[in-house]
């Protein structure tokens, strides 16, 4: 039996550049409540890494981080059916209303998606030629066997978009 999980609400403000997307929570962030909670997830090593901030394991400090630094998270998907915490098992999605977010939020001038299932969902809802630039970049997720470094290389191009 498959339980529908929802997403959490977005990480953003008006002084938001850029967003990260993710597709939906795994069971680790559900369970805590908690964006990219896997200790083995890499996001927010990655995100620190880049922004040349001391990396904490401090919730609410990595959320002042990500905000002090203009970036927003959300997920593309809003609920759906899953087993486990695999992409591949999500079933009967629901979107999250990203395009009225975005209108919302003027400010935004590039979307990151981490991996691909967000990168393809994305896409679908908003269309391949947006307004604004929408990038794939490697799942952070443990799943995804690149090194760190190719994964850190690649999400470099978010310095691109921020002051």
């Amino acid at each position: 039996m498959q339980t529908r999980i929802s997403s959490f609400p977005p990480i953003i403000d008006a002084q938001s550049e850029i967003i990260i997307l993710g597709s939906i929570p795994g069971v680790k962030s559900l369970e805590k409540q908690q964006y990219y909670a896997h200790p083995q997830n890499k996001f927010w090593k990655i995100i620190f890494e880049l922004l040349s901030e001391e990396f904490t394991d401090n919730y609410p400090q990595r959320i002042e981080t990500i905000k002090k630094h203009h970036i927003a998270l959300w997920d593309v998907i809003d609920s759906c059916e899953r087993k486990g915490s695999l992409d591949s098992e999500i079933r009967n999605e629901e979107a999250n209303r990203i395009a009225e977010l975005l209108e919302k939020h003027p400010n935004i001038k590039a979307i990151f998606c981490n991996g691909g299932k967000s990168y393809k969902n994305l896409q679908k809802l908003l269309g391949k030629n947006y307004k604004i630039p929408i990038v794939l970049l490697p799942s952070t997720s443990p799943l995804h066997t690149v090194s760190f470094e190719k994964k850190l290389e690649e999400w470099k191009k978010i310095l691109d978009f921020l002051k």
